[in-house]
């Protein structure tokens, strides 16, 4: 299981130079399901309504007339 830091980039200017600062937001883990297909888990460091989210990879549209999303984005 791959583990990465999720950031939030903050521009600011110091002494009239303009920099980013990466302020951690939480984790993202990389995980494989049963079926071999990998999802990503996304942890939050603060409460937002949902302290995590997990992403998933696009699937092979079965039916191309379809709207995409009406499977709930699996």
């Amino acid at each position: 299981m791959a583990r990465y830091n999720l950031t939030a980039p903050v521009t600011f200017t110091q002494n009239g130079t303009t920099k980013t600062r990466y302020t951690r937001v939480g984790t993202v883990f990389e995980n494989t399901r049963e079926d071999g297909s990998k999802c990503l888990s996304i942890k939050l460091d603060f409460p937002v309504g949902a302290t995590e989210l997990v992403a998933f990879e696009p699937r092979a549209r079965e039916d191309e007339g379809g709207a995409e999303g009406e499977d709930g984005g699996r």
